[in-house]
């Protein structure tokens, strides 16, 4: 008999996941269908499952899982690019389920040196992509406040492109997974002054040609800005949407500082960020690995979420397999 159902996480209220079965979905012409072997958890997720005034319940089911991978399981009619059996990463939208569809050009294909390994595709294109954006070069100081998922890849790239990468910090787990990916400096995230005097004696006085805000809040947003020695570039990696910020105008104004956001919204470059990202993982540019710290299967997306959330000692990132 043919499937025609699948168990998915639907997000029914606030903190609250619930797995039911749902209808399998089916392509369009040009999309194809993955069964999905693991999404990651995303640090954006966390808005919809903490709850905003802007979100209704229950969500589609499979919302918000963006960072899935799997094998093709079937193809729309105009699809030429790929065929059934192929192992992808996808951009998708309703990756925590048992299959998710996406356009052609939304799938990635991932070689046989990838095989049995966790690849959240969005995940690893979003760091490549914010890590072109800082345009960072052989011989440059290169900060990065906060060394989560994100921090520690743009750890790793800017180490690679030959920056003199200070990293900054609130555990101490995660300035260890720091100095492996290639850190020579690393600073407690713990007070403000001090770090600011840290960070002017090891580039002498000057702040640094670039930093990354990869947190998300307030504080490591004006921590930020005051790293960043005069023309040098501000990256804003970090995902700011628990409400409005405040910004320093008047020292950015008066360093000549380049602001960058660095978040994307047109589809086609976050596939062109994750084509890079194979490239970039398969050629030692980037070592994920270590940073998948927390396994949950889908019965316990509740509790891969709240991982997230608290980020106990160990933690980098959780992914929910499938």
């Amino acid at each position: 008999m043919e499937q025609t159902r699948m168990w998915s996480a639907v997000l029914t209220a606030p903190r609250k996941f619930e797995i039911r079965s749902v209808p399998l979905p089916t392509p369009a012409e040009d999309e194809v269908r993955v069964r999905l072997e693991g999404c990651g958890v995303c640090g954006s997720n966390l808005a919809p499952f903490e709850g905003r005034p802007w979100f209704a319940y229950p969500r589609t089911a499979g919302e918000p899982g963006h960072e899935g991978w799997g094998e093709i399981d079937a193809v729309g009619a105009k699809v030429t690019g790929f065929k059934k059996g192929e192992r992808v990463a996808v951009l998708s939208y309703n990756a925590f389920a048992e299959y998710d569809i996406a356009k052609e050009s939304a799938v990635v294909g991932l070689p046989p040196s990838l095989e049995k390994k966790p690849f959240p595709g969005e995940a690893l294109g979003c760091a490549i992509n914010v890590f072109r954006r800082c345009d960072i070069k052989a011989g440059e100081s290169a900060a990065i406040v906060g060394v989560g998922f994100m921090g520690a890849l743009l750890t790793a790239l800017a180490a690679k492109a030959g920056a003199r990468v200070i990293a900054i910090a609130r555990r101490p787990f995660a300035l260890e997974i720091a100095k492996r990916m290639g850190a020579e400096h690393l600073i407690e995230m713990d007070d403000h002054g001090k770090i600011i005097e840290k960070v002017k004696a090891l580039t002498n006085g000057a702040g640094c040609d670039r930093v990354i805000e990869a947190v998300g809040a307030q504080w490591p947003l004006d921590l930020s800005g005051e790293l960043t020695r005069e023309r040098g570039k501000l990256i804003i990696a970090g995902y700011h949407q628990d409400g409005p910020r405040q910004v320093n105008m008047q020292l950015w104004n008066w360093r000549g500082l380049d602001v960058i956001n660095a978040h994307e919204r047109d589809p086609r470059i976050y596939e062109d960020g994750m084509r890079e990202a194979v490239w970039a993982v398969t050629s030692g540019q980037m070592n994920p690995w270590p940073l998948y710290t927390h396994t949950f299967p889908l019965e316990e997306i509740n509790n891969a979420f709240h991982a997230m959330a608290e980020r106990p000692t160990n933690f980098m990132k959780a992914i929910v397999k499938l």
